[in-house]
C-alpha cells in the first residue's frame, strides 16, 4: 500500500512535469511561428467543408474525405458516382480494423475488433442550392475477434477510460438516421433525427477514432462528458452569428440504444430522460475553421433511472492552432459533475503533424486525468495517459501503428506503467 501510494505521488509528478512542458512548448511553439501565418491562408487541405462545424466524422464530411482517396474497387467508384449525378444520392463503403496488446491486465492482454460502415447522404430537396436538404444515414456492423472488445479494454487492463471508443461487439446498428437542412445559405444547419451527439461535440480533426487518435481523453469531452449517446433520437441546430463565431445548441435521447433503434422513440418520449449541450466557438476565418479554433462546450444530462445514472453536467474547451498548414497544436479539457463520467477533470495536450504529399499523420498526446471517484472508487488517483500514433496513407490502405502508455491505472493499482501497442487497419470500396 505504502509503495503504491508513493508510486501515485510521483507518477502525479511526472505526469504533471510532462504536461507542463509539453503545454509550454505547445504555447512557445504558436506564439513563436504564428507570425509566420496568415490568417486568411486557404486551410491545409480541402478534405473538410468549412461551411459549418461538425466533426471528421460526420457523414458528410466522411463523404467529401473519400473522395482523395483511392477505391479498392474502380467498378464500385463509378457506380456510386453514377447515383450521385443521377439521382443526388452519394453512399460510402469501408472496412476498419483494431488490434491491442498490453504489457500487464487484470484479466486478457489481447483485444482485437472490425467495423464494415455503409454511409451516405440523399440528396432531395434544393438540390444543388445552398438550402439543400439531405436524408443521412449510417448503418455500422461492430464484431470483435477476441472475448474482449477494444471498447471494453480498457476495463479489462484497469484503465479508467477508453483506449477506443468504437470499436466494439454490438454486431448490426444505426449509428445515423436523419434529416439535414441547410438554411439561410448555409449560414445555419440542422439536424432532425437519430444522430451521434459526437458529430457536433466539442469535435477537432485529430478526435477520430477511425484515423486520429482511438483514445477518448483526446477526443469529444476529453473523457469528462457522462453521455455520448449515438443513433439518439434528437435536434442539432448550429449556425453562424458572426463570420468568425459560431454556436451550436442540441438536444437528444440519452437512454439511446443504436441497436434498436426505433425504441428510441419510446425511450425518450416516456421516459424524458435528455442529453443537452451548448457551444460557443470562434474561428479566424471560415476556410481556417478546423485548423484555428477556440471553442466551449456546455453541457448536461438527466439522471437516467433504469440505467442507475446520476444527473450530470460540466464544460470542455478545445483550442487548436495549426502552423504553416502541417503542425496541428492542441489544447484540450473539462470538469464534471455527476452523469457517470470517466474523468472528473481532465487536461490534454498534443499535436499533429500532417505530411501533405502523402496524408500521413503523426500524432502525439498527454492527458492528466483525476477518475470519477462514483465510477471508480475512492481509491483511484491521478492517472496519467500518453498515445502516440502514425498513420501511413497507401494507395488504397490505411496502417497506422501506435502505442498507449498509462501512468498509475485506476482499477490496477499493483502496476504502475501499462503499456499497450495498437495497430489500425482501413480501407475503403
Amino acid at each position: 500500500m505504502m509503495r503504491n501510494m508513493t508510486f501515485a505521488k510521483r507518477s502525479k509528478a511526472v505526469v504533471s512535469r510532462c504536461m507542463t512542458a509539453t503545454i509550454a512548448t505547445l504555447c512557445f511553439a504558436s506564439t513563436g511561428i504564428a507570425a509566420e501565418m496568415n490568417p486568411s491562408q486557404s486551410a491545409p487541405d480541402a478534405h473538410y467543408d468549412n461551411s459549418y462545424y461538425i466533426g471528421p466524422d460526420a457523414v458528410g464530411q466522411l463523404l467529401k474525405k473519400r473522395q482523395k482517396k483511392k477505391s479498392l474497387s474502380q467498378q464500385m467508384k463509378a457506380w456510386k458516382t453514377s447515383l450521385k449525378n443521377e439521382y443526388g444520392l452519394n453512399i460510402g463503403i469501408d472496412y476498419h480494423a483494431v488490434g491491442f496488446h498490453a504489457t500487464a491486465s487484470n484479466g486478457r492482454k489481447d483485444a482485437a475488433s472490425g467495423v464494415v460502415r455503409l454511409f451516405g447522404e440523399w440528396e432531395l430537396a434544393g438540390r444543388g442550392t445552398q438550402n439543400n436538404g439531405s436524408l443521412v444515414f449510417k448503418v455500422e456492423h461492430r464484431h470483435a475477434f477476441t472475448d474482449v472488445s477494444p471498447v471494453d479494454f480498457g476495463s479489462e487492463i484497469g484503465y479508467g477510460g477508453l483506449l477506443q471508443s468504437t470499436f466494439s461487439d454490438q454486431k448490426a446498428r444505426v449509428t445515423n438516421l436523419y434529416w439535414k437542412q441547410h438554411l439561410f445559405d448555409s449560414r445555419m444547419l440542422i439536424f432532425a433525427g437519430f444522430m451521434d451527439v459526437t458529430d457536433y461535440t466539442d469535435v477537432y480533426l485529430m478526435a477520430s477514432p477511425w484515423d486520429g487518435f482511438g483514445n477518448l481523453a483526446f477526443a469529444t469531452g476529453s473523457a469528462t462528458i457522462g453521455s455520448l449517446p449515438d443513433g439518439s433520437l434528437g435536434m442539432m441546430v448550429s449556425g453562424w452569428l458572426t463570420d468568425t463565431m459560431y454556436a451550436v445548441a442540441s438536444i437528444a435521447d440519452a437512454n439511446a440504444d443504436p441497436t434498436d433503434l426505433f425504441e428510441g422513440f419510446n425511450t425518450l418520449f416516456d421516459d424524458g430522460e435528455t442529453y443537452k449541450s451548448l457551444e460557443f466557438g470562434w474561428t479566424t476565418s471560415k476556410e481556417r475553421l478546423f485548423y484555428d479554433n477556440f471553442h466551449v462546450t456546455f453541457w448536461q444530462v438527466d439522471k437516467r433511472k433504469k440505467a442507475d445514472v446520476p444527473s450530470g453536467k460540466g464544460v470542455s474547451f478545445s483550442w487548436v492552432d495549426t502552423i504553416n498548414d502541417h503542425m496541428m497544436l492542441f489544447l484540450r479539457g473539462g470538469r464534471s459533475k455527476g452523469g457517470g463520467s470517466i474523468l472528473k477533470t481532465s487536461l490534454s495536450a498534443g499535436f499533429g503533424y500532417l505530411q501533405k504529399e502523402s496524408g500521413s499523420v503523426i500524432g502525439l498526446g498527454l492527458n492528466w486525468g483525476q477518475p470519477n471517484k462514483e465510477v471508480y472508487g475512492d481509491d483511484a488517483g491521478d492517472q496519467g495517459t500518453m498515445e502516440a500514433f502514425y498513420r501511413i496513407n497507401t494507395k488504397y490502405f490505411q496502417i497506422t501503428p501506435s502505442l498507449q502508455l498509462i501512468v498509475n491505472p485506476a482499477s490496477n493499482t499493483d502496476k504502475n506503467v501499462i503499456a499497450v501497442f495498437g495497430l489500425r487497419l482501413g480501407a475503403q470500396f
